[in-house]
């Protein structure tokens, strides 16, 4: 599938096209498709989501994008430069947060950004380390040894370390696995005064509110595929299910049932839980359907479908890779 589809700009920072990744197979097992001839742009100065399932190819596309693994086919830009003609400009180009913590922790903050400066060619009196340690929040642990920062200090110095070469495209790889919700508010707030900077930022995450919170667009892959790349608000809308959780005055013997109901389940004792569509019925529809089949209903509430209903139907319409 071609990504540039239903691109509302034409300037993009990446461009990939019909990217595969096919692995050898050890001892005489088959080889491994990784990635099936993806094809996309990420657009110049936004936050661009990855998402997918484990497994997805995820992972073996950002490292190829970083110059770290080699792909079979096709072809990737970033930032207009062939990253088989022009590796060196594409990797000046590209700043990757992966998902391991990776750095010296016998150096402080400050010496890895040095070192770090140091390994991209930036010239000393241009190394803007103390300025990354402000915008990341850790001026005050300039001189500590990297390995007594917590988790969430070690994740925000991750991403200093991959904007000391001021990178246009900065890559985020499950950014806030493992840290709790204040560390999780803090790491948004950074990615989003980055982007206002115009870093385009390509984000991964298992946390679907994360994508649909911060991300304009989307991309999900799943066994390799491209399964779909949209802006987040017309993906959301693409599920015209809403659901309505009705709280009824005794204990429910019976579900109520209409063959327009997409689902309905018990939810507690006295809590049904329908789903429905709602280009066939509407909320008041529903309640006086279940209103008619002998219920008095107490309380009413109402929830749209979001990111993670979209995210499920659309990966569990892809079969197992052959």
């Amino acid at each position: 599938r071609d990504g540039r589809s239903d691109w509302s700009s034409d300037v993009c920072s990446s461009d990939l096209r019909d990217v595969v990744k096919r692995y050898a197979g050890s001892k005489g097992a088959e080889p491994k498709l990784a990635l099936k001839g993806l094809s996309f742009d990420v657009p110049e100065g936004g936050v661009f989501g990855l998402l997918g399932p484990n497994g997805a190819g995820k992972s073996t596309l950002i490292n190829i994008m970083a110059g770290l693994v080699n792909k079979t086919a096709g072809s990737i830009e970033i930032w207009g430069h062939d990253i088989d003609r022009h590796p060196r400009n594409a990797k000046l180009s590209i700043g990757i947060v992966p998902q391991e913590i990776v750095f010296d922790p016998f150096f402080t903050p400050f010496e890895v950004l040095e070192n770090q400066g140091g390994m991209y060619g930036v010239a000393r009196a241009l190394r803007r380390s103390d300025e990354l340690l402000r915008a990341v929040r850790l001026e005050d642990k300039r001189n500590a040894y990297a390995r007594t920062l917590s988790g969430g200090m070690k994740r925000r110095l991750l991403i200093a370390k991959a904007m000391v070469h001021s990178p246009p495209i900065l890559v985020l790889d499950e950014p806030t696995a493992g840290v709790d919700v204040e560390l999780r508010r803090q790491l948004w707030e950074l990615v989003g005064e980055l982007n206002a900077e115009g870093v385009t930022v390509v984000l991964t995450t298992h946390y679907l509110e994360e994508a649909e919170a911060l991300c304009e667009r989307i991309a999900i892959i799943n066994h390799g595929e491209l399964i779909a790349n949209k802006p987040t608000r017309e993906l959301v809308g693409m599920m015209g299910e809403k659901v309505v959780a009705i709280t009824v005055d005794e204990d429910i013997a019976t579900l109520p049932d209409d063959p327009r109901f997409r689902k309905c389940e018990r939810a507690g004792e006295r809590v049904v839980e329908i789903t429905y569509d709602k280009s066939e019925m509407t909320a008041g529809q529903v309640l006086a359907l279940v209103q008619q089949q002998g219920f008095t209903i107490a309380d009413v509430t109402t929830r749209e479908a979001d990111l993670e209903d979209v995210f499920v139907q659309l990966t569990s319409q892809v079969g197992e890779p052959a």
